[in-house]
């Protein structure tokens, strides 16, 4: 940055910060549903959907009452989708794009016709790997993504046509080309920005999605069928969470306004890229990492209990008073996806010979509860979210973590999709939710008396 720019920016910083603050009593005395959350915690109702439903609590009587999480794809517990697809040892997350998209759980021949439909969709067109990837590395792969969809507009003859046929189409070619397009930036990203050698591997058409993902971000290609098994299921339990997380949410408003499907899915690339949504499970491996780190014994409860308490006071790590990865904002007693999850990764830490850790993860999510009581005086019910294993497991699989997030959105892109349909063709009306000005009447100053 020029000298001249660097002091521009410190002289009116100031400035903007100091006109960018509003009383946090007005939002009171207005009655604002700031982050559209009523009071108790809960959300504003500002829509109806039929794509998946998330239920953590019920209310009695005015009172929240803690219930075990459930978790439903279409009406459909994604604990039965995941007992039934893994009973019959074959990927799930093919299936749950089907159920998603058309609201119905497919035959077996629709959905070999809905496998073979996304493998042959896979390959990115001719020249767009070097044109829209290769020459412009970044450090982020989420805003790689966000501009590679973005990109996708120019290479589809009708970007424009808001016929169900064209915006399912468009739809299912994104959901089979995200891995490819996520694999090849972090490629790219690897080769010019942190010097390695450059591996593209093309897709194979007859691979699932998470075979694809792993046989394109390995050199050797690799992978076992644990391997393949257990990210097919983080694909499966990351899919959709309703219509009130944010980047679901960010599909629906800005499909509300009859714009194009790669305008809307990059920005819900974008929310998702955010730490308080998608990168939540690199805070918790920060965390982990800072605590084997100053922990000597991991299997020591006294231990593991007392640094956790530093964390909670605010003494320690990034003194947040956090333990990331425990608590959610809709399950209270129980995340289905976490307790799904934990039961493969406790297979694959065997296999890994990573136990040891494991058991940490497993130490950290009977104690933290009680711990939390204790230091915030609190009766709120915690417990473990899918974040808190899904980086152990994303790293038991070999997957580095500037991966995590896009992993994350490579599964949500089947939520997205059914949630932009089901806008586009039941929604029609702008999203405009309303925000009240507070600054009263300022006249106007001439230039020369200011």
């Amino acid at each position: 940055m020029k000298e001249a720019d660097r002091y521009f920016l410190d002289r009116y910083v100031s400035v903007a910060l100091e006109n960018n603050r509003i009383d946090p009593e007005l939002f009171e005395r207005f009655n604002v549903k700031r982050g559209l959350r009523n009071a108790d915690g809960t959300g504003v109702l500002v829509g109806l959907t039929e794509i998946g439903d998330v239920h953590g609590y019920i209310i009695d009587e005015g009172e929240t009452v803690p219930v075990a999480g459930r978790l439903r794809y279409r009406g459909i517990d994604v604990e039965d989708i995941v007992a039934g697809f893994q009973a019959e040892k074959r990927p799930g997350f093919e299936e749950v794009c089907y159920l998603l998209l058309f609201g119905e759980l497919p035959t077996a021949g629709a959905l070999a016709e809905l496998t073979d439909f996304l493998g042959r969709r896979r390959r990115l067109p001719e020249n767009f790997t070097e044109d829209m990837i290769l020459k412009a590395p970044s450090p982020n792969i989420m805003n790689k993504l966000a501009r590679s969809v973005l990109a996708y507009y120019a290479y589809d003859p009708n970007p424009e046509d808001y016929r169900m046929a064209n915006i399912l189409l468009q739809c299912l070619n994104l959901i089979a080309l995200l891995p490819t397009m996520t694999a090849y930036s972090y490629q790219a990203k690897r080769h010019y920005i942190d010097k390695e050698s450059l591996v593209i591997h093309a897709p194979k058409e007859q691979l699932s999605t998470a075979e694809n993902f792993l046989y394109m971000i390995r050199q050797d290609s690799a992978y076992t069928a644990l391997e393949a098994e257990l990210l097919d299921l983080c694909l499966v339990l990351h899919a959709e969470h309703g219509g009130g997380n944010n980047s679901a949410f960010t599909v629906h408003v800005v499909s509300s306004s009859s714009t194009d499907t790669y305008s809307a899915i990059a920005a819900a690339v974008g929310s998702l890229k955010g730490a308080r949504h998608g990168g939540a499970n690199i805070k918790v491996m920060e965390m982990m990492d800072d605590i084997k780190a100053n922990v000597k014994d991991w299997s020591s409860e006294s231990e593991v209990g007392g640094y956790l308490e530093k964390i909670l006071n605010k003494q320690v790590f990034d003194k947040a008073g956090l333990v990331y990865g425990m608590g959610h904002a809709v399950y209270t007693l129980s995340d289905p996806r976490a307790i799904l999850l934990k039961e493969k990764a406790i297979a694959l830490a065997a296999e890994k010979k990573m136990s040891d850790e494991m058991n940490l993860y497993l130490l950290i999510e009977r104690i933290a509860p009680k711990l939390f009581e204790s230091v915030k005086k609190s009766s709120k019910v915690i417990a473990p979210n899918v974040d808190f294993f899904s980086g152990f497991v994303y790293k038991m699989l070999n997957i580095p973590q500037e991966l995590f997030t896009p992993l994350f959105a490579i599964s949500r892109i089947a939520g997205w999709s059914a949630h932009r349909i089901e806008e586009i063709f039941i929604g029609n009306r702008i999203i405009r939710p309303a925000y009240k000005c507070v600054v009263e009447g300022v006249p106007y100053a001439p230039l020369r008396s200011r």
